[in-house]
């Protein structure tokens, strides 16, 4: 009995060292650390029984028979939403070949979802098909104003250009598709550049995430390969901003040797802080020497940057070291074998964030903390 005892205790001194040791690895800056809920198991999961008329071809799709992945969150009457993209199996046997479309799913835990039948955002009879056809909508940012207006950041996937492109609503479920963030911006010069994953600047009020104006504007961080900074006066209509040299202006970028040595790629809405602007990103590490070893090479792993609130494109701080990297077996496994935790939804809810991502192209899993 006393060598069990021993051992126990012996446990958890070890878990609790780990538990500090990942908080100190933590700057004050930096929101975390966030935990896996125990088990850890997936929140969202394909499922093939469901099914769904397809505007596009007229007919009947499984459209979660393929994946289920890279959510977006708000708080909605109550509710975590999640607005998730789902992919059907309707093309060849590979990453992108086939149609995704946004479902919805709610929870009053953070944890059991309720996943609505149908998907309420997807490629249609619309004026963005030359956009969204035939690979539809993916990878969802959404972010509510203060008035309850919903804003919805996602790629159109035309099998051609990834675009960044805008939708509002007022109930998550009715969606005004507004076409390319930055069409525009600079004459149209940057309407059919490949852009990706942007990040609406939001404040908590009252314990109530909302967009908020950075200097007299509204504020977004965007891109896959470098972070770029745009600004609009409405939240559908975007700017790029330029450099000295008259090209984007980029923030951050992929560095050797780093978790992020292949692509730093926008999360969740940003968040002001005390501190600044803290950006929640993912970082793709490379292969060899040209990665951080501590990963499997091709990783997508969470990482943080704080920018300055007075000047928003300057970078005070930023993780050496991944917050939150795949170490489950199905962060590892589905489409993406190299394992993901890509980052996309963040709420604050019951005083705790939950930071919802995809795992390896494939589920949904969640990371929360109680660090406010």
């Amino acid at each position: 009995m006393r060598k069990l005892y021993i051992s126990l205790l012996f446990c958890l001194l070890v878990i609790s060292a780990g538990f500090t040791q990942q908080q100190a690895d933590l700057p004050s800056w930096a929101l975390g650390p966030f935990i896996r809920p125990i088990p850890a198991q997936p929140l969202i999961q394909p499922d093939s029984a469901r099914t769904f008329k397809d505007p596009m071809t007229g007919n009947t799709v499984h459209w979660m028979k393929n994946a289920a992945f890279n959510p977006a969150a708000v708080v909605k009457d109550g509710k975590i939403m999640v607005l998730f993209r789902a992919e059907d199996f309707s093309g060849i046997d590979k990453i992108g070949a086939h149609t995704s479309r946004i479902g919805l799913a709610e929870t009053t835990d953070g944890l059991t979802m309720t996943i609505r039948p149908e998907p309420v955002f997807y490629p249609g009879h619309d004026d963005q098909k030359k956009y969204d056809w035939p690979g539809g909508c993916e990878d969802p940012r959404v972010a509510v104003t203060e008035d309850g207006t919903y804003v919805m950041l996602y790629t159109s996937w035309n099998h051609e250009t990834p675009r960044l492109c805008v939708a509002t609503s007022r109930d998550l479920i009715q969606w005004t598709k507004h076409g390319p963030a930055f069409r525009s911006a600079w004459n149209g010069r940057f309407k059919d550049i490949p852009a990706k994953s942007a990040s609406i600047v939001t404040r908590l009020s009252d314990n109530k995430q909302v967009i908020e104006k950075v200097n007299g504007k509204y504020l977004m961080y965007w891109g896959e390969h470098f972070v770029n900074p745009a600004t609009s006066e409405d939240l559908v209509n975007w700017t790029p901003l330029l450099n000295e040299s008259n090209e984007l202006l980029q923030l951050i970028a992929p560095r050797k040797g780093y978790f992020d040595s292949d692509l730093t790629e926008c999360g969740p809405p940003a968040l002001i802080t005390d501190q600044g602007i803290v950006l929640l990103y993912n970082g793709k590490n490379a292969a060899g020497t040209k990665g951080d070893t501590d990963y499997p090479a091709n990783s997508y792993c969470a990482g943080q940057v704080l920018f300055d609130k007075n000047d928003p494109t300057k970078v005070l701080g930023r993780l050496d070291k991944p917050f939150l990297y795949p170490t489950e077996s199905f962060e590892k496994t589905g489409q993406y074998a190299a394992g993901t935790v890509f980052i996309e939804g963040m709420v604050f809810y019951n005083n705790k964030w939950f930071l919802y991502y995809g795992c390896a192209d494939s589920r949904v899993g969640v990371a929360i903390s109680d660090k406010k």
